[in-house]
């Protein structure tokens, strides 16, 4: 009897593996890293049909990750990305690290484990920015710094490339456009860009050693702790309660900051101080039109959007490019704002 019942024991154990090996049950999920830190692209686009879409998953991924997409001019270069996709063979995806360096950390991680051909970031934190960056060169990622440039002895371990305006030069133009209104000097203070950036630092410096030789004064400088209007304005009220009447100019480091410069100004009743800013966006822009502002250093966002998707292409081909690119500013004030077109952003 016992051995009756082992004999069928045994028959239903195998009944039941010879049926779940052949019920074509789905393989376990291989899902990649949870992201965190993700934005919604700034330009959608159709869901690709059944036929298309392995097309697309052969298309190289492109990762822009942005320092804050609470910043405009990273929404703007987020749209210029997504639009130039098809243009230069990628499949682009938006990543955002919130104007955290730890949380920008993580996302470079994040793109890594999703498989990024090719990232390309505004870095939060020039120096603080690099291990994650070279592990991602270490895995076989090919890097680009759009925007900006990063902090470190070994550059070329943590990147491949730059696409980035002349932030010196940024600086430098500033001290033109004070010196075209205070040919003899004045007394400046600086609002800076935030603390870290690698376009905050250069910018200060370009505009520190333009003024050498100068009968410009600088006052003061003060960073914010993130590209904020806010900031900037809370800023410039301190100088004023600080300097008051002394001040004849103020240089701020971007054109939505110089916007709260210039409500600052205004509610101290200080029309006569002229306000300098870098972008050339659409703030700027009509901010100089109406006479707010002095002048605005305009870059054009398009030509580094084009030119990191132009690089990172030449280095997947395994052609000839340049790690460094540096694109100019242009300088707008009154007397030249109808030559320039109305910025997109």
């Amino acid at each position: 009897m016992f051995k009756k019942i082992l004999s069928l024991t045994v028959v239903l154990i195998l009944s039941v593996f010879i049926i779940s090996g052949c019920s074509g049950a789905p393989a376990p999920s291989t899902s990649s890293a949870s992201e965190s830190a993700v934005s919604t692209p700034a330009a959608s686009t159709p869901a690709a049909s059944t036929q298309d879409s392995g097309a697309a998953a052969s298309k190289p991924k492109f990762a822009f990750i942005a320092g804050d997409m609470a910043n405009e001019s990273q929404v703007f270069a987020a749209k210029k990305f997504n639009e130039h996709a098809e243009e230069f063979g990628f499949e682009v995806s938006i990543l955002d690290g919130r104007g955290d360096p730890q949380i920008q950390a993580q996302v470079v991680g994040n793109a890594v484990a999703q498989g990024a051909k090719v990232i390309c970031l505004n870095p939060n934190d020039a120096k603080g920015i690099v291990p994650s960056l070279e592990a991602a060169k270490k895995a076989g990622v090919i890097v680009g710094i759009y925007g900006s440039e990063i902090m470190s002895d070994n550059p070329d371990a943590a990147r491949d490339f730059y696409v980035t305006q002349d932030d010196i030069q940024g600086g430098q133009m500033a001290v033109k456009a004070i010196l075209e209104k205070y040919p003899n000097g004045c007394n400046v203070v600086e609002v800076e860009g935030q603390a870290g950036h690698d376009a905050a630092i250069k910018r200060h410096d370009g505009f520190s050693k333009g003024i050498e030789g100068t009968n410009i004064k600088l006052l003061a400088s003060m960073s914010p702790t993130q590209w904020a209007t806010a900031e900037a304005l809370s800023i410039t009220e301190d100088m004023i309660v600080k300097y008051g009447k002394e001040i004849n100019a103020v240089f701020c480091h971007w054109d939505n900051g110089a916007t709260g410069c210039i409500e600052a100004l205004k509610a101290a009743k200080m029309s006569d101080v002229i306000v300098i800013g870098i972008d050339g966006c659409k703030a700027g822009y009509n901010q100089v039109k109406d006479g707010s502002q002095y002048a605005t250093i305009s870059i054009d966002a398009d030509k580094l959007v084009r030119g990191c998707m132009d690089v990172a292409k030449k280095v997947i081909n395994k052609e000839t490019f340049s790690a460094k690119n540096l694109v100019g500013f242009d300088l707008i004030t009154q007397a030249n704002i109808d030559k320039f077109p109305v910025p997109e952003w």
